[in-house]
């Protein structure tokens, strides 16, 4: 192939490897993309082969959006976290699991070759989903899977256990699923559900993992534990109500990141979230209608590291100078 003679600059760079993520990682074809940037087909081809001469396109797209990483800096300093990735946001919004999961997928590969970790809990979510989905086989036979939450009875995009059986098939891993449901129907019902065999081993090794996966949740009938049966939207009002915005493993936060103590929680079967409090927590989530959660989530400082998509990220970031309007959120939930 010839190279072009010309070399990128910087604003050229981070064009060029815009085009060729929605080109090689979103499967987008090159009219669809110069559709989507306002920009002549010719010019994203030209872009396309300029991403190849310069080494940003490999085997993978090995070069990073400039806005993208400025984003990641600075959620990173705003949430104490460790680690951040954005990715750039898809124009259709039904590729941004993808997009998520490939970067999700990513950061597990690297964390499984490295072995620092040999217990993994998975929570659930379709962006956790869609990370497991994109992970190659990593031989990992050391590695124990255990999910730290109960099943769900319906079925929504792929159910937690789903995601543990596929993570252990692609690494060769032992699994473990506690016969539970999410939540049960009384507080007496989960204190003998948590006495069974098998329940309470499952939950105490999911207490030691040192590395694990979560999605966010919000607080209304659209999400998961909405879709999923196991939360009426009068329990999700009656939350909202006293100030949860967030939901990680069926425990609700507020706004500023603080445990919001709901009826929900006395039935809610799964790891407590203080657990995982200084290990490896990834959270992945995207999509602006969900900055509120984020926020709050991140907030909680459970979440070490943090993979999210541009907009969502530059929303993020936006709201440390902009007022609260979680009442505004909350009003907005409650008319749906």
């Amino acid at each position: 192939m010839a190279r072009s003679s010309r070399r990128l600059g910087n604003d050229d760079m981070e064009l060029a490897t815009r085009v060729a993520w929605l080109y090689y990682e979103c499967s987008m074809t090159q009219s669809e993309i110069g559709a989507a940037l306002g920009m002549p087909q010719t010019r994203v081809q030209r872009l396309i082969a300029r991403a190849m001469a310069s080494g940003i396109v490999r085997i993978s797209i090995g070069g990073a959006v400039a806005s993208c990483v400025t984003l990641e800096r600075r959620l990173t300093e705003r949430y104490g976290l460790d680690f951040c990735r954005v990715v750039p946001t898809p124009p259709d919004p039904e590729g941004l699991f993808s997009a998520l999961g490939r970067a999700g997928a990513d950061y597990l590969a690297e964390v499984f070759e490295t072995r620092r970790h040999t217990v993994f809990g998975v929570g659930h979510g379709r962006t956790v989903a869609a990370a497991v989905d994109h992970l190659e086989a990593v031989p990992f036979p050391e590695l124990t899977v255990v999910s730290v939450l109960g099943d769900v009875p319906r079925r929504v995009g792929t159910n937690p256990f789903d995601v543990v059986h596929a993570l252990a098939q692609k690494t060769g891993a032992a699994a473990y699923l506690p016969p539970v449901p999410f939540y049960a129907n009384t507080p007496e019902d989960r204190a003998v559900l948590f006495r069974q065999r098998g329940v309470a081993d499952a939950f105490r090794l999911a207490a030691d993992a040192g590395l694990f996966l979560l999605g966010i949740g919000e607080v209304k009938p659209s999400a998961f534990l909405g879709m999923s049966g196991m939360v009426l939207e009068a329990e999700f009002a009656a939350a909202r109500r006293d100030g949860a915005v967030a939901e990680l493993l069926g425990t609700f936060f507020d706004a500023a990141g603080q445990r919001v103590e709901t009826e929900l929680q006395d039935r809610v079967i799964a790891i407590d979230p203080e657990v995982m409090r200084g290990r490896e927590v990834i959270a992945m989530a995207g999509g602006t209608a969900k900055r509120r959660a984020i926020d709050a989530a991140l907030k909680s400082g459970i979440v070490t590291a943090f993979i999210t998509d541009e907009e969502t990220a530059s929303a993020l970031a936006d709201d440390m100078s902009s007022p609260d309007t979680s009442e505004d959120q909350t009003r907005e939930w409650e008319d749906q």
